[in-house]
């Protein structure tokens, strides 16, 4: 297999793994052994075409009548995506939506275990969050070298965010999924994604709106 930097995979390609690994774990559950493109490709929601070409990225190919095997294809998948090893994150901002995020049990059991809660309020600070205490922000650095944590998910208010990004990325945070209602910025060498609920929402707004017009809204997963 070719080096990963001489087959660098395009990041639409890497947006549809996670996809693809959610449709495989299904498949697994109900004992399939092999799954062809086509079939994949509408669990899916793209195009058979572009299945065979984000796994080409990984050097499967699949075998002609077959498929791919659902194991292999799975394994291949999570050893691209960093899977085989526990990510520990960090969620700076403990209000109702960090709070939220604290909560949710699906970081875990895929491999993103809680590592740590920030927050700047005196208040919460010391407290304790579905078995987690909720740390000062002064002692951010201290929780990500204790932690291992790479990653953090920003969910404070928006006239917070910039100045908590920075600190984060001070801390030693590689990675940055950005909740907060804000658009912000990282340094080279740190990646840093946005989920912006309310484009999201203003998106099937606009299917809904032409719903008589008969449009069909793409099936887009994240």
């Amino acid at each position: 297999m070719a080096d990963k930097e001489e087959r660098r995979i395009p990041e639409a390609s890497v947006a549809r793994l996670p996809i693809y690994l959610r449709c495989l774990s299904e498949l697994t559950e109900t004992a399939v052994a092999t799954v062809s493109s086509v079939s994949l490709a509408e669990l899916a929601g793209v195009n058979a075409a572009k299945v065979r070409k984000d796994l080409s990225y990984l050097g499967s190919y699949g075998t002609r009548g077959v498929g791919y095997e659902v194991e292999y294809l799975t394994h291949q998948i999570r050893l691209e995506l960093g899977l085989t090893q526990d990510w520990p994150v960090v969620v700076c901002g403990m209000g109702n939506l960090g709070q939220a995020l604290a909560n949710y049990g699906g970081f875990g059991s895929r491999g993103y275990p809680i590592g740590g809660l920030i927050d700047a309020d005196p208040a919460k600070v010391g407290t304790e969050l579905h078995g987690h205490t909720i740390h000062h922000i002064d002692d951010l650095d201290r929780v990500v070298e204790e932690s291992g944590a790479t990653i953090g998910i920003l969910a404070t208010p928006a006239e917070a965010a910039q100045s908590v990004v920075d600190r984060m990325v001070e801390a030693g945070l590689k990675s940055i999924l950005n909740f907060a209602p804000s658009i912000v910025s990282v340094p080279e060498g740190v990646s840093l994604r946005k989920v912006d609920l309310a484009i999201e929402l203003q998106i099937l707004s606009f299917y809904q709106g032409r719903s008589e017009q008969d449009l069909t809204p793409p099936i887009v997963s994240r």
